[in-house]
Parts: C-alpha cells; sequence; structure tokens
C-alpha cells in the first residue's frame, strides 16, 4: 500500500453533499434556460416505465459509425398530456424574480382537489386577463401545469402541480400570448421535445435506506488479518483539528437523492403505445396506455416514479443533422392469432 496517494484517488465523490434523504417524491427544476426558433414549453414530466436495447443507426457527423446500425441501451418513458391550470409571470425585483401576476383557468381537472384541498370551494370564473402594461417589466413566463397519473396504470390520482418555462420567440409578449393560449388545455409532449433532441432529465433516486461505508462509498474492504472491523475504514483522521471531517466515509442514507443527468438524446416519440407494448406489461409497471418517449441511455428513478423532463440547458457537442433512426426495440409482443 506504498504511496496509495499517488496511484489511488479517493473512493466517494464529494461533488454530491449532503448525502440525505430527498424532501418529496418528484424532483425540482430550478433553472429554465434560453432558446431560439418557436415558442414552446421548455419541459416536460412522464413516468419511467423502464428499460431495454435495441439498434440505431448512427447519424453523428463525428462518429467513426457513422451510417451503421449501433447496438444502444433504451428508457421508455410514458409521457401523458399535461393539463395547463395557471400561467405565472415573472418579473426582476430587489430580492430577485418576483410574481407580477397569477392566472388560473376558468375550468380546473376534477382530481386536482386531491392536491389542493381548498379549491373544492372555488367558484367558476371568468377566464383571467393580463393586466395592460405589464408585459414590459416581466421577464419570465412559466405556466402552472398538473399530470394526469389517473390515465395510466399506476395506481395513482391525485396530480403533481408545478411549473414549466416557456422560452423560444422574438419577445416576452409573444411567450405571454403563447401560454394565455395554453390555458385551460391539455398539451402533449411534442409541445417540448422533438425527435433527435437533447433533454435533461430530474429524478429521485432508487432508495436503498441505511448503508455502510463499503455499499455507500465502495471503500476497499480490509485484510482478513485486520484488527476490528473489515467493512469499514481503518482511520477517522488525524487527532489535530479534533473532528471528524466532512471528507471521510460515514454510514447513513443511500438513494433517494434527486439526480440530473444531461444531455440524453430524444430518439423516438411514439403516439401509438400498441407498438411499444410487451406481452405481459413492462416489468413492475404494467400496460402502457398513453404516449412514450424513448431516449437513448439510463435514467434515475424506480418505475412508475415521475420523472421531469427540460430541454437542454448545456452545449452537447454533437452535430446532428438528422435524428439517429430506431430501427429495432427488444421488447417481446403478442403473437398474431
Amino acid at each position: 500500500m506504498g504511496h496509495r496517494k499517488q496511484s489511488a484517488p479517493r473512493h466517494g465523490s464529494l461533488a454530491f453533499r449532503p448525502r440525505a434523504r430527498f424532501r418529496r417524491l418528484t424532483p425540482r427544476i430550478r433553472f429554465w434556460p434560453e432558446v431560439d426558433g418557436r415558442v414552446r414549453l421548455l419541459g416536460f414530466a412522464g413516468y419511467r416505465v423502464g428499460m431495454t436495447n435495441g439498434f440505431i443507426v448512427d447519424t453523428s457527423e463525428s462518429s467513426p459509425f457513422k451510417g451503421k446500425e449501433v447496438f444502444t441501451p433504451l428508457t421508455i418513458i410514458e409521457t401523458p398530456p399535461l393539463s395547463v391550470v395557471g400561467v405565472r409571470l415573472y418579473g426582476n425585483s430587489v430580492q430577485g424574480l418576483q410574481v407580477f401576476w397569477e392566472g388560473w383557468a376558468s375550468s380546473l381537472p376534477e382530481h386536482l382537489k386531491r392536491r389542493i384541498t381548498s379549491l373544492g370551494n372555488r367558484k367558476a370564473s371568468s377566464p383571467p386577463n393580463v393586466p395592460d402594461g405589464l408585459v414590459e417589466r416581466i421577464r419570465e413566463v412559466r405556466v402552472i401545469v398538473a399530470t394526469q397519473p389517473y390515465r395510466t396504470g399506476i395506481g395513482k390520482k391525485a396530480p403533481e402541480v408545478f411549473e414549466i418555462g416557456v422560452g423560444g420567440g422574438s419577445s416576452v409578449k409573444e411567450r405571454v400570448d403563447y401560454a394565455m393560449s395554453l390555458l385551460g388545455k391539455e398539451v402533449k409532449a411534442g409541445e417540448a421535445l422533438e425527435e433527435g433532441g437533447f433533454i435533461d432529465v430530474f429524478a429521485v433516486t432508487k432508495g436503498k435506506g441505511f448503508q455502510g461505508v463499503v455499499k455507500r462509498f465502495r471503500v476497499k474492504i480490509m485484510d482478513r488479518k485486520s484488527n476490528k472491523t473489515r467493512r469499514g475504514i481503518a482511520t477517522l483522521g488525524p487527532w489535530k483539528p479534533s473532528g471528524v471531517m466532512y471528507t471521510v466515509p460515514r454510514p447513513g442514507q443511500m438513494g433517494y437523492m434527486q439526480r440530473l443527468v444531461r444531455n440524453l438524446q430524444v430518439l423516438k416519440m411514439v403516439d401509438n403505445p400498441e407498438e411499444v407494448n410487451t406481452v405481459s406489461g413492462f416489468h413492475k409497471y404494467g400496460v402502457v396506455r398513453n404516449p412514450v418517449v424513448i431516449v437513448n441511455g439510463s435514467i434515475p428513478g424506480t418505475p412508475k416514479r415521475l420523472v421531469k423532463i427540460r430541454v437542454s440547458a448545456r452545449k452537447h457537442g454533437v452535430k446532428v443533422k438528422q435524428p439517429p433512426v430506431l430501427t429495432h426495440i427488444n421488447i417481446r409482443r403478442p403473437v398474431a392469432a
């Protein structure tokens, strides 16, 4: 074990601290990027179905496999339509972004009362209008959406309510008009995503409970003749300073933490769920009943868990003139009679 500092890195990343359980089951998005082109939503949400694999025709200009079939892992996300229940307009203040105006749809989904109990006494109202002269002070436009899990087979009725940013266009007024046109309607994944585009996926990882340092930090199991313990660390640190530093691996919570995976590519958006359904449904998920989004690679979370999707916020450095062609998906399909 001589010269270990020069031959082996430390075990366990210091980039993810504190290693504590996330406070809720749904992830949180704090930043919405600026995009060019048409006015559109900057994100969406879906339910993680599971993983499979397949073949795609690589269309990347810099890839040595351009024009050839490549075997790749795939993740399937069920994306039922989202219901736009409100619009929020943000402006700059001394304390940062502040809500300058908020309007809710005149008719709201029935299951929304399961999440917001105060809506039970709400009376029908006319559609809201943005006051004149307010648009010049607006910096960000967001829509308030509610998921519709009762359209899936996961056995859940209470929707999740959150914000999605609106981007694109040539002016803020164009974004405001677009958001107001969606108020009270349902939007599909095509309003935010496109085949071949790159996305960021937010999710809460699978929880593994209280674990030791070997599983939690992947430290080495000590020698058979070690004193006291083997599945632990040899030292907690020096005598001075008289305290255990935060960098020392310790037992504790593992998993059930929010994680972000950047720059996953959308390979295909399937409107007909029968194209991806298996003979007896997906393991621990069941039968898909809504349109799905197939992405390249893996995402955090468990089956039936809500994941949030955002337009990629960082440059991916891959020149893609046309999206990859998904030629085959490894799925057990029903046998025709």
